[in-house]
């Protein structure tokens, strides 16, 4: 028996039923509608996902396990506008509906399409990881390294659980949604990155996706009140050109000038071996395409040390200084009352703590947590 057909017997036998809100019976089949490809399934099937099945007329999904579980800087998520300086407990889970071929987590989101793929799943409760997560001083928990939506039924059990304990709950995901999963997550779900890959359709559908869907996502996740970040990774000869960024730099602004976009630097990894790593100068030519578009925080990211003063937050209304950074270390936090700039006392727009630290509570360096 291969790996990944053991591996998809053992994730079978240990499910959850979905949630009424993701699953619709159509005539012989389920709907699911939990991400943006809408799939019907029928009997003995799974959806593109592969880890969302139909089972006797039920649609099984995952649940009671995590295959990654760390604690990682919350800039590293990345979010710069939520909780700086604090950690954030991280949870995945196995598969993606997506196949990127430059995925970074491709250990996990492609653990049921490719036999190279090893991440095996950890059996847990929902209570033992905001327990985890209380323990290790992290506010915040966040479902990552796998598509979240695709597991939103074990994800919204565990942010039940952080909830109890004064905990806020995050998604790290591709965008590609469906106003039925945002309705869903929403009384659990404050923070909520989307890695926009582009502004190309076909190169979205290259890896699985239709940019239009991420488009409407972005726009409804801001409609409804959850603090939203953008990540694009900037692939060299892949999303690199002047137009691709300057059109992603435009949307954004459009939906929401206060929007950061985080602009981050690739390193070949998994299928895509032989693009090249992203220099600077390609992350200074996209934070200055973000600003002339009117954004008003836009980030270089994974190239510490390397991009100049662009690594900080600036006040939009007196460009002082709010908050220094290196990578994911917060140097200094210079507000002087939550979400306050130090010098004008203009507001800054994100999710602030009363009692935040002045600098990073750690050295940057995500921690691999153990459930016992």
């Amino acid at each position: 028996m291969s790996s990944m057909l053991s591996l998809k017997t053992l994730l079978a036998d240990n499910t959850i039923v979905a949630d009424p809100a993701l699953a619709f019976a159509e005539g012989d089949a389920i709907r699911c509608v939990a991400c943006g490809h809408r799939c019907l399934i029928k009997e003995g099937r799974a959806g593109v996902c592969r880890v969302r099945f139909n089972r006797g007329g039920e649609l099984r999904v995952p649940g009671g396990y995590v295959a990654g579980l760390q604690i990682d800087p919350i800039e590293k998520k990345p979010f710069h506008h939520a909780f700086p300086g604090r950690d954030a407990l991280s949870f995945g889970m196995l598969g993606c509906d997506y196949h990127c071929g430059y995925c970074q987590n491709w250990v996990t989101s492609q653990a049921l399409r490719d036999d190279q793929a090893i991440s095996l799943p950890r059996f847990c409760t929902p209570e033992e990881l905001a327990r985890l997560a209380v323990a290790h001083g992290a506010p915040v928990v966040v479902s990552t390294y796998n598509e979240p939506l695709i597991t939103s039924e074990w994800a919204v059990e565990v942010f039940k659980a952080a909830r109890e304990k004064g905990l806020t709950c995050g998604y790290i995901s591709n965008g590609n949604g469906t106003p039925e999963v945002l309705d869903f997550i929403k009384p659990y779900v404050e923070l909520y990155k989307v890695d926009l890959k582009g502004f190309d359709d076909k190169h979205y559908r290259e890896l699985g996706g239709v940019l239009v869907h991420v488009l409407q996502t972005i726009e409804r996740l801001v409609a409804m009140g959850f603090w939203v970040e953008i990540v694009t990774l900037i692939i060299p000869r892949f999303n690199d050109s002047d137009a691709e960024l300057t059109g992603i730099a435009e949307f954004l602004a459009g939906v929401s000038k206060d929007l950061p976009w985080h602009v981050t630097a690739y390193h070949p990894d998994y299928k895509m071996m032989d693009n090249g790593r992203t220099p600077a100068s390609t992350l200074i030519r996209a934070h200055d395409i973000g600003k002339t578009a009117g954004l008003r925080f836009v980030y270089p990211g994974n190239l510490p040390g390397m991009v100049g003063d662009r690594e900080h937050t600036y006040c939009p209304a007196c460009n002082e200084i709010v908050i220094r950074r290196h990578g994911f270390l917060v140097l200094e936090n210079r507000m002087t009352s939550p979400g306050r700039c130090p010098a004008c006392d203009a507001a800054i727009p994100g999710r602030w703590e009363a009692d935040a630290p002045r600098e990073s509570d750690g050295d940057g360096v995500p921690r691999v947590v153990a459930i016992r």
